[in-house]
């Protein structure tokens, strides 16, 4: 890997967006980075950009619009700072041509793609980025399956690297907060994220046990009311610059629940390793992943099944001192182990540049 590399990078930079968090890890680990938002940066308390109405017929066609001019700006911008990286994250909206003009503009450069999707299923990549994707130097994926021949190399991939989740080490770590802030964001067992059919069913599950249960997130309005026990919060809960209320969020709680979505194959989440580093409490589906990445019962806890979970969450609030000593432990875990950004940015800029020719 090159000491200083310099790296053109194409992602959503909003500052809840995992783009954002890589491009400052880039520049904590050296690089000199020119930074292109792929996606409206703004401030948006869904931590989504929201879409208009063309922009959602379009992709139902299997076009991503593309918004932010990127297939004209990116080859200009290419040509004038002459990086060593060209690194493109999802881009659903970037045409296989704007690629091959990348490569004749920068012969010498590494193109690389990433996506934190299971780019195999149809509903989570465009026509062009499917036609794209023979034209990159190496493709990472964060869903280990996609990176079998049967996957994404049956669709062009020439060079396919799995790599873990990560923590932002400014944003997920752990904070004070106040009484007033664990009122506010707190509870005995909360959710944070979009909804999901099997991960509604949980929740209603374990609060027609008796347990005290609060979600956050898009598309759990159809659980409004639906049980005194179950608070659904109808919105997100992102972390801004001036306050970072899903770290809060995840304190605030005593146990942080540690879904996994069907329809997405995962086997871990961004929550996967952002709620221990903030020193949180995690109990997660059981998953080979899972397993590997923390010491069950010691640095997070799984649960196999629905009554696994309801067990596993009376046991734990009823013992507050095993279950901050396991919080502890899977902060530890994060940072001995470089779950970090930081980490897997330094592992992934290894392999792309042992492409070069």
């Amino acid at each position: 890997m090159l000491d200083q590399p310099r790296v053109l990078l194409v992602a959503d930079l909003n500052y809840y967006a995992k783009g954002y968090a890589r491009w400052q890890a880039l520049k904590r680990l050296g690089a000199e980075v020119e930074a292109i938002s792929h996606t409206p940066v703004g401030d948006n308390e869904d931590g989504t950009p929201g879409h208009s109405l063309l922009f959602r017929i379009a992709w139902k066609l299997g076009i991503h619009l593309d918004t932010e001019n990127i297939n004209s700006s990116v080859p200009v911008r290419a040509q004038a700072f002459e990086p060593d990286l060209i690194w493109i994250e999802k881009g659903n909206m970037i045409h296989p041509s704007s690629i091959t003009a990348l490569h004749t503009i920068c012969p010498n450069a590494i193109i690389a793609s990433y996506s934190e999707d299971d780019m195999y299923n149809p509903i989570n990549r465009s026509l062009a980025y499917q036609r794209g994707l023979k034209h990159y130097h190496i493709v990472f994926v964060s869903k280990s399956f996609n990176a079998r021949k049967e996957e994404l190399p049956s669709l062009g991939a020439r060079v396919c690297q799995f790599v873990d989740k990560a923590f932002d080490p400014e944003q997920h770590r752990p904070i004070d907060i106040t009484e007033a802030e664990r009122k506010a964001y707190g509870s005995d067992v909360g959710f944070i994220g979009t909804y999901a059919p099997e991960r509604g069913a949980d929740l209603l599950f374990l609060a027609e046990n008796g347990l005290s249960v609060r979600v956050w997130g898009n598309g759990w309005e159809a659980f409004d009311g639906k049980h005194s026990n179950l608070r659904v919060e109808r919105r997100a809960l992102v972390n801004r610059p001036d306050d970072l209320r899903y770290t809060k969020g995840i304190l605030a709680t005593k146990i942080n629940l540690g879904f996994l979505r069907k329809i997405n194959r995962d086997l871990q989440t961004d929550r996967s390793i952002e709620i221990p580093a903030c020193g949180g409490f995690m109990l997660a589906e059981f998953s080979s992943e899972h397993d590997r990445l923390f010491a069950n019962g010691d640095e997070a806890v799984f649960y196999e099944n629905r009554q696994d979970l309801l067990d596993k969450t009376r046991l734990y609030l009823s013992n507050d001192t095993l279950r901050h000593s396991i919080a502890k432990a899977g902060r530890a875990r994060c940072v001995a182990s470089n779950y970090s950004h930081d980490g897997r940015m330094a592992f992934m800029l290894e392999k792309a540049f042992h492409q070069r020719p």
